[in-house]
């Protein structure tokens, strides 16, 4: 077990490879910026923009992950992502690169009768699939 328990952190190849290129791309630019050279300014600029190019392309690679927590066998931030090829649902990266993703899971609670102001309108009740039993 890890430190933070099974929070899942987000550490991925792709987050820890830009934020380690995009560092350094800021460490540059101090460096430029100390030593009053434009070039330098510029070159740190363009580490810094090659660091989300790369975590982008690491990402839909799948070594990414998708927004909200993972499963617990696939919270280690070397495992690869096998779902990043269709895209995942709502992410920015995905939609640039033209991937659609699956529309989010919809959740149907349990239906329990309720009564005064939660209770469920009859028309979305209706709309609700039957419970399986077993």
């Amino acid at each position: 077990m890890s430190m933070h328990g099974d929070h899942d952190m987000g550490h991925t190849v792709a987050g820890w490879t830009g934020t380690c290129t995009a560092v350094l791309g800021s460490a540059v630019m101090g460096v430029g910026l100390a030593a009053d050279s434009t070039g330098g300014l510029v070159a740190g600029g363009a580490v810094v923009v090659l660091a989300a190019l790369l975590t982008w392309v690491l990402h839909l690679a799948g070594w990414g992950k998708p927004t909200g927590p993972r499963p617990v066998a696939q919270q280690p931030w070397r495992v690869r992502d096998t779902a990043a090829r269709g895209g995942h649902p709502g992410c920015l990266g995905c939609r640039l690169a033209g991937r659609k993703g699956a529309a989010a899971p919809v959740v149907v609670l349990a239906s329990v009768p309720a009564v005064g102001p939660t209770a469920v309108p009859a028309a979305a009740a209706e709309r609700a699939p039957a419970p399986q039993r077993s």
